[in-house]
């Protein structure tokens, strides 16, 4: 980043904030006005047009004040301090924790419950991914009759986790049937991770044995669609709200938002990516990859348990985001998340 001197730098960082508060170009009036920086409006003018050269800020129209560019929320998230979010909002927070801590034991449940809260306390987007399958080792299974062609599998981990999945089947099994197949699948793969089940079923599948024995047959075919995630599973909640948000007026980004939500894969990958950084990560608009989500910021942190990752929280939102709050808010729930499972 180019190298600015301490006064650019406050006028930058108040134009920022100051467009973060209120989505209409910032001029040299309105900063003079909310921000005792000790500059003249025609020195401030004359610094933003510097600004505007070196990238950090754009001009809408030619009578129009400025507003930042990706460069310019980038050195803005660089600039935040901690003390930047008043401490208060962290009693909000442990309300909403001491409620989520009856649901962790259920990853699923959890998860979907912790991206409401983010979402609810963002307002933007909350996003979560459950541990990858390679991270979690299977203790038990058990297999419930659910309707005609469809049986419920329940996985519950050494992690203490549980995972839930509607299997569709071609055959009517009754649950006695699935009784002896949750049994043997239990003896033959408990203690493994699940990528380690996956590859043991796809090579007894491809016995003779396993085709002459129905019920084996059934077994492996099961076990297979069970377990069938590579990655962990995407949660997202609050599109409604998003959508409220000035940014979001024009009809291009709804859709651009709408489709990036609905390949999964594609935010499941970059939160897949993201689930081995250390800390608080912000990519800001064009910094993603990929071209769905270059209008748009994402914070995200991975949750651990010891020295793995075993889920990723986030939240989305547009470009003009509340960073400070978005990033204390990720920060303190992986933060929740991990202390929770230490504490198991």
């Amino acid at each position: 980043m180019q190298n600015l001197s301490e006064r650019n730098k406050k006028i930058l960082y108040a134009i920022v904030q100051s467009y973060i508060n209120n989505p209409d170009p910032v001029g040299s009036r309105v900063v003079t006005k909310r921000y005792s920086l000790g500059f003249s409006p025609a020195t401030i003018r004359n610094i933003m047009a510097d600004l505007e050269e070196m990238g950090f800020l754009i001009q809408p129209h030619t009578s129009a004040g400025r507003v930042p560019t990706d460069l310019g929320y980038r050195f803005y998230v660089d600039s935040l301090e901690d003390e930047s979010v008043h401490q208060s909002n962290m009693e909000v927070l442990h309300d909403l924790y001491r409620k989520l801590e009856a649901l962790r034991n259920n990853i699923d449940m959890f998860l979907g419950e912790a991206t409401k809260s983010m979402s609810m306390l963002s307002h933007y987007l909350g996003v979560a991914m459950s541990p990858a399958s390679d991270l979690t080792t299977l203790k038990k299974i058990d297999l419930l009759k659910y309707t005609a062609g469809k049986i419920a599998a329940v996985l519950f981990t050494d992690e203490g986790l549980i995972k839930n999945r509607v299997i569709t089947i071609d055959a009517d099994l009754s649950q006695k049937d699935l009784a002896r197949i949750a049994g043997y699948l239990n003896s033959e793969f408990a203690g493994y991770s699940l990528d380690e089940i996956r590859m043991k079923v796809l090579r007894q599948m491809s016995r003779e044995k396993v085709r002459c024995d129905h019920l084996l047959s059934r077994a492996m075919q099961i076990c297979r669609d069970a377990l069938s995630f590579p990655y962990g599973d995407l949660f997202v909640s609050g599109l409604s709200g998003v959508l409220d948000l000035p940014d979001f007026h024009d009809l291009k980004k709804i859709r651009e938002l709408s489709r990036a939500i609905e390949d999964k894969h594609m935010i499941i990958k970059l939160l897949d990516e993201l689930s081995e950084s250390e800390g608080v990560q912000v990519i800001i608009g064009s910094e993603n990859a990929s071209d769905e989500m270059k209008r748009f910021s994402v914070v995200a942190s991975a949750c651990r348990q010891g020295d793995r990752p075993i889920g990723v929280v986030g939240i989305i939102g547009p470009t003009r985001m509340n960073y400070a709050r978005a990033i204390y808010i990720v920060e303190n729930t992986a933060k929740f998340i991990t202390q929770m499972l230490e504490g198991r």
